[in-house]
């Protein structure tokens, strides 16, 4: 299916020379006569590499039919990653590699995205925050009560991320996944 050019808002999924890609950044200009260049800023979904590209008058692309199913993420060992499509039972491995930082959120038993294109894996999805387990962190010193005190705080997925200096040993916090970033402590 062809989409055109004006049709490339953010977050749409499209494939150029049997690549997908989403798009990150759209922003278009009206030319004189009716004419108009669209430029976006555009994230293979293959490598991860974002690149720009101008796109000029009635170009079109190709829309990209890439597939999302819900799988578990079952355990992982030295090199490989493995999850279970949830509606076949059908499981699949994944390189330490191709997961980027995304692995340091997982724990066994999660339910996750995995993102197929022409029946290949291209990537898993996280959701945009999960609750962790902090499971060390130092105590705060006394009279060390400013709010923007920051300590670094290991969760139970071994990720390493900065926390107010409320949060303790065994406090359940949501994490932002896209940033690595703390955002709430959850009672």
């Amino acid at each position: 299916m062809a989409l055109s050019i004006t049709g490339l808002k953010k977050g749409t999924v499209f494939q150029l020379e049997n690549v997908p890609y989403r798009v990150v950044e759209y922003s278009q200009k009206v030319m004189g006569r009716g004419g108009s260049i669209v430029n976006i800023k555009m994230k293979s979904l293959i490598d991860g590499k974002v690149l720009d590209k101008t796109f000029k008058g009635n170009e079109s692309i190709e829309s990209a039919e890439v597939n999302n199913i819900t799988v578990q993420y079952l355990y992982s060992d030295n090199s490989k990653y493995y999850f279970m499509n949830l509606s076949n039972y059908d499981q699949f491995e994944v390189s330490i590699e191709d997961l980027d930082e995304q692995k340091d959120y997982l724990k066994e038993g999660d339910n996750v995205t995995a993102q197929f294109f022409n029946n290949k894996l291209i990537g898993i999805e996280l959701p945009k925050s999960l609750v962790l387990e902090v499971t060390y962190c130092e105590d705060v010193v006394r009279g060390d009560t400013t709010s923007n005190v920051l300590k670094d705080a290991t969760l139970e997925t071994n990720k390493i991320i900065k926390v107010p200096a409320f949060v303790k040993t065994g406090d359940l916090i949501k994490v932002d996944t896209r940033l690595g970033t703390y955002i709430e402590r959850v009672k």
